[in-house]
């Protein structure tokens, strides 16, 4: 496959919800790789949003994982307490508001107030019907979503690594989706794209699993001024998945990195897991750089 380029950023963009996996780092091997294929250099980005759930030792493991796989990066936090102090999505929450105002002022939004069981009875499905499009909800009302407007019609271009573009529209789930939480919190499409814009990424990779995102996101940026996440390049790759077929997660308990090194695994060990889980031949890999260059191989990637 023949690589455009060069590129200036791209990102490494873990969630400190659970302790990564091979999913995770199959991932991030992909990303490195294209970084240093193409020039561009690697952003770690932790998304800890849901302050609930990105507990201290999550995002501890992140950093312990890199270093102990040796996966690099060039910007972003180096530790724990340089991320909290920095770089956490915390000290950006100024520039989602002032994103989420521009929307509004655009009349983009409408406030919804329904709740995630009234949701599953009222869309089973999982669709949302826009319920409360046309209710006139305040938008300064308590214990309120902030959904955006889509148009069904609306078709938008996606720019892939591999094929040049697609011209997409949003999948039916995907429509009037929530941009701001009802505690007040940005959502993460919003805050995704945001960041994007923010530190200048142009070439994004990431799992096929989130190719809706993909769509909402792009959709998102076509609904704001002019900016860079409009021209940014993705490449969504196949998922990883465990011996008997299922897809590496943490929700649903896949074998953390932290879980095989105290456990004995070495470096050379992880890596050869990955090989077998990806049908190459362990001998010889080691490292990203030589998963890389056999899956690479493997794959005309």
């Amino acid at each position: 496959m023949s690589i455009p380029g060069p590129f200036k950023r791209t990102r490494i963009a873990p969630t400190p919800s659970g302790f990564l996996h091979l999913g995770n780092i199959f991932s991030f091997i992909l990303t490195t790789a294209l970084a240093r294929k193409t020039g561009a250099s690697i952003l770690l980005r932790i998304d800890d949003l849901d302050q609930l759930r990105a507990q201290d030792e999550f995002i501890q493991d992140i950093f312990d994982t890199l270093n102990f796989l040796e996966l690099p990066w060039d910007e972003g936090p180096t530790n724990l307490k340089d991320f909290r102090e920095h770089f956490s999505q915390v000290h950006r929450l100024p520039l989602y508001e002032q994103m989420l105002q521009t929307l509004r002022t655009n009349g983009m939004l409408f406030a919804c107030q329904c709740s995630r069981s009234q949701l599953q009875q009222s869309a089973p499905n999982g669709i949302y019907p826009g319920t409360c499009l046309h209710k006139g909800y305040s938008m300064d009302s308590p214990n309120m979503n902030w959904r955006l407007i889509t148009d069904r019609k609306k078709e938008f271009t996606v720019r892939h690594l591999e094929t040049n573009t697609s011209i997409e529209s949003l999948p039916g789930d995907m429509h009037y989706f929530v941009v701001r939480k009802k505690d007040g919190m940005p959502a993460y499409q919003l805050a995704s794209v945001a960041d994007d814009i923010h530190f200048e990424v142009d070439l994004v990779v990431r799992g096929m699993d989130l190719y809706p995102s993909t769509l909402a996101q792009t959709y998102l940026a076509t609904q704001l001024p002019p900016n860079s996440f409009r021209d940014i390049v993705l490449y969504h790759h196949k998922l990883l998945n465990d011996e008997n077929g299922m897809k590496l997660s943490k929700t649903a308990g896949s074998v953390s990195i932290q879980y095989l090194r105290k456990n004995g695994k070495k470096k050379k060990d992880i890596y050869a897991l990955l090989a077998r889980l990806t049908g190459l031949e362990p001998n010889g890999i080691a490292d990203w750089q030589s998963f890389a260059y056999a899956f690479n191989e493997a794959r005309n990637i």
